[in-house]
């Protein structure tokens, strides 16, 4: 296995694991907010300060799956190279 494909097999094993997180992390905050009716503006403090730290969480992992897309599938469009 060439040291390319080994890097690409280690990407694509991040990726997943980030989806993993995020899914996660997503399924967190879903339980948590339906707990209050679906609705942030019910909840106490605790449990808001709780869903903010958690949505910012998985901004986090969101942005981290981002990049790793965009080094796995690398796009042509605005690159600046002109043929």
């Amino acid at each position: 296995m060439s040291e390319n494909e080994r890097d690409m097999k280690d990407f694509v094993e991040t990726y997943r694991l980030k989806v993993l997180e995020y899914e996660a992390l997503d399924e967190e905050i879903d339980t948590l907010i339906m707990q209050y009716g679906g609705q942030a503006e019910n909840m106490p403090y605790e449990a808001l300060r709780r869903y903010r730290k958690l949505a910012r969480k998985r901004d986090e992992v969101q942005n981290e799956m981002r990049v790793l897309e965009q080094m796995l599938m690398p796009s042509d469009e605005g690159d600046g190279d002109s043929e």
